[in-house]
């Protein structure tokens, strides 16, 4: 299993989410140009061989404040956009 993240810390001292942003700030469905990306994922097997990743999942704790979408293609491979402003309207 290999993971990639992002973690904010947020203790909510105004009673707020924080405003600290994810990435480039913009959510991941804004795509290129905007949100930010990983692209051309591979791994690393014991015989130093890279090798693309298969059933790659994603997962955002808090959707409304930060999120991801991942995908594939022939021309970046498998890639994930992630990203967010932090506390928002749908981020209270």
């Amino acid at each position: 299993m290999v993971q990639f993240g992002g973690e904010i810390v947020n203790t909510m001292p105004s009673g707020f989410h924080t405003s600290t942003q994810m990435g480039s700030g913009h959510f991941a469905g804004e795509g290129f140009g905007k949100a930010s990306y990983f692209r051309n994922l591979q791994v690393v097997d014991w015989d130093n061989n890279l090798l693309p990743l298969s059933n790659l999942r994603v997962l955002a704790d808090h959707p409304n404040c930060y999120d991801i979408q991942g995908g594939i293609n022939r021309v970046w491979g498998n890639y994930f956009y992630y990203g967010g402003p932090g506390r928002n309207v749908r981020c209270p």
